[in-house]
């Protein structure tokens, strides 16, 4: 795969879809890898991943800094990424918000951009034949039964952790798997993403205002030996994934995409906008985390009452999400046409 040339507007919205990514990665039940493949950046995304590999390292250490750069497809994987991380202190703050306030509406709109995402990806497929027709099947199957599984509970073992970096990382590089979705199930989502992350902003303002008391804390210690274990994890399930997905998606594109389909099609039960939540508790108590919020372990899902304003609200907003996959096609396809 050509590295792609791209204008000073391009690299703008290219940035934009990272900063989207970076959202939807955040979202219990919304996968950033839809995201990337609804963006039609998800191939290269990969392509470049498989290019952190032995010849990027050797580049690496003998200080060939500009190749190493060019070899990995540096300015993409800036864009991104600098897009996904700009995302988590500002847009992600304002879905936070907007969750906490509105959860309804939220899970709403993003079903209907799921919804819009099915008919973007499988509008352009045309190989109805029995193999790829079995692969989407197989997709739905996986992504429904993973939507209705019951979660683990809590576990900080350091291998653990390390397979939870792995596998939580997927929602990067598998569309319609949530990789904070499958944390809640493997039962350390909140440890992780909440707890950790918590600690290490601490960490991090303690060092620039130079109070390092916090290497003799034996509690705050565990949690960063926690955060750099899931963080190694991650990258290492990163690199190991993309190179799996870029091999089978050279050699067997239809049927992977189909798959993907399938898959994101059966995740829809995920993100399901009617459904409450229900608490982890011990001994009858409900827990909570370093932020002060109840934690989630499930959720239960309902049939909406349709004689309410308010489902007749989120289904609007159900559909100003499929309304945004369509202007995003619209779009493509004038583009294209351009």
């Amino acid at each position: 795969m050509a590295k792609k040339e791209r204008t000073i507007i391009d690299n703008f919205f290219l940035f934009l879809k990272g900063l989207s990514m970076g959202a939807a990665n955040k979202v219990p039940g919304v996968s950033g890898g839809t995201v990337s493949f609804v963006f039609g950046f998800y191939e290269e995304m990969i392509y470049s991943f498989r290019k952190i590999n032995y010849k990027a390292f050797l580049l690496l250490i003998n200080g060939r800094f500009k190749s190493f750069y060019n070899y990995v497809n540096g300015d993409f994987l800036l864009l991104v990424f600098g897009g996904s991380l700009f995302s988590y202190f500002s847009v992600s703050l304002v879905l936070d918000y907007l969750l906490d306030k509105y959860e309804l509406f939220v899970w709403s709109f993003f079903f209907g951009l799921i919804l819009g995402s099915i008919y973007h990806i499988s509008k352009d497929f045309n190989d109805w034949r029995t193999r790829n027709i079995v692969s989407m099947c197989i997709g739905i199957t996986l992504g429904v039964a993973i939507s209705f599984m019951n979660p683990a509970t809590e576990n900080d073992n350091l291998w653990f952790v390390f397979l939870c970096g792995i596998i939580g990382v997927s929602g990067m590089t598998l569309p319609g798997l949530s990789g904070s979705f499958i944390l809640i199930l493997m039962g350390n989502y909140v440890l992780l993403l909440v707890d950790s992350v918590t600690v290490l902003y601490k960490t991090i303002i303690d060092v620039f205002t130079g109070d390092f008391s916090f290497m003799d804390d034996a509690e705050t210690v565990r949690y960063l030996k926690i955060i750099a274990t899931f963080t190694g994890g991650s990258a290492f399930g990163l690199v190991f994934t993309s190179h799996i997905l870029g091999y089978v998606l050279k050699h067997w594109h239809q049927i992977v995409t189909a798959a993907i389909i399938g898959f994101i099609t059966g995740s829809l039960g995920i993100v399901w906008p009617w459904k409450t939540a229900v608490y982890k508790t011990l001994n009858g108590v409900v827990l909570i985390d370093a932020k002060g919020n109840e934690v989630v372990e499930n959720y239960t899902r309902y049939f909406p009452d349709f004689s309410q304003t308010q489902t007749w609200t989120a289904v609007f907003f159900i559909l100003v999400g499929i309304g945004v996959i369509l202007l995003i096609d619209k779009f493509g396809k004038q583009k294209q046409n351009g």
